[in-house]
């Protein structure tokens, strides 16, 4: 079969490598989608301290059940699926204590097992959740980001009422603005330099957009969420809470990045400092949000390219023009 493999960092190539086999309960998907995120640019860039090269990489992906394991059960040939792509060990003290998503044994797909950015891929049929048939491929593929999203949310303890500001509007920023008012938020204030993304925004629900924090003047917020990763933007971000507010850290920022802060106002204004990563019991619900629910999110998808051209998607989301790209190996592109 086709399959992207990162070699080493900045060692990129699409080529045949063999065909996956399922171990007894694993299932064998062809991958119709596979999306690109910012963390495997840090994988390709050999900024992820996880990855184990050479590596399939991929994490986010829906496609067609087209082989079974032995002892698999409940799923057969012909079903859509995507699948939470961790494989928390079940026995470290951080899963013991319910953390899975903070695993010391952590397997996670495309970074330290093969992912999915190929025609094929293997997973255990545990992790894999249904589609219904005839569903949108590219909008399987989002579940992994919104089951991130649905992950923050959960963390935060947002009240009815509440008044959000998000810092960016890329997937995963137009994502938050999505479910912000149903989680409690009364109003949902966007900072976004981007004409475009500032457009979605609007459209999945922001009652103000702006395009600077300069705009904000002194106005303060129950609850704050950057969804960029930039410090310059983090430390302007912490300055628009409000006392006994939450700030929510969901962007990624470079593993050696600092920022400051005032511990004094941390303290003297109860303020909550939250961190968002990754997946945590919450990739269910966003499977159902994402068939139940019309949110549009197909929308969010401005890119689809072929397998073979996936270097040109790298680019395209290093430059950020648009918003979710992704490869469709076994699919129309």
């Amino acid at each position: 079969m086709q399959a992207v493999v990162i070699d080493k960092p900045g060692d990129v190539d699409v080529g045949d490598v063999p065909d996956p086999s399922p171990g007894p309960e694993d299932l064998v998907v062809a991958v119709h989608a596979c999306g690109i995120c910012g963390t495997d640019l840090h994988v390709v860039d050999g900024e992820f301290s996880l990855a184990r090269y050479p590596l399939v990489p991929g994490h986010e992906f829906a496609g067609e059940v087209v082989e079974v394991g032995k002892d698999v059960q409940g799923v057969e040939v012909g079903t859509l699926v995507t699948a939470d792509p961790n494989q928390p060990c079940g026995r470290c003290r951080r899963c013991r204590e319910g953390h899975e998503n903070l695993c010391e044994q952590l397997r996670a797909m495309g970074i330290t097992v093969p992912g999915a950015c190929a025609e094929y891929v293997a997973v255990p049929y545990w992790l894999a959740r249904p589609l219904p048939q005839g569903f949108d491929m590219s909008v399987g593929a989002l579940v992994e980001p919104l089951s991130c999203v649905v992950h923050g949310y959960d963390l935060i303890g947002a009240r009815l009422g509440d008044r959000f500001l998000i810092y960016g509007a890329g997937t995963m920023g137009l994502m938050l603005v999505a479910l912000a008012q149903r989680v409690g938020a009364v109003s949902v204030t966007v900072v976004e330099p981007h004409e475009r993304r500032r457009q979605m925004a609007r459209s999945f629900g922001a009652s103000t957009v702006l395009v600077s924090s300069g705009e904000l003047g002194d106005e303060r917020f129950n609850v704050v969420i950057d969804a960029s990763g930039v410090v310059p933007v983090i430390e302007d971000a912490l300055g628009h809470l409000q006392r006994g507010g939450t700030y929510m850290q969901f962007g990624v920022a470079p593993a050696g990045a600092k920022a400051q802060f005032s511990p004094y106002r941390l303290y003297n204004d109860e303020i909550s400092y939250v961190g968002s990563m990754a997946v945590l019991h919450s990739f269910d619900r966003a499977r159902d949000l994402a068939v139940e629910l019309d949110l549009g999110f197909s929308r969010l998808v401005t890119d689809t390219l072929s397998l073979g051209s996936y270097a040109q998607a790298l680019e395209r989301v290093r430059a950020g023009s648009g918003l979710k790209v992704q490869v469709a190996p076994k699919g129309a592109c």
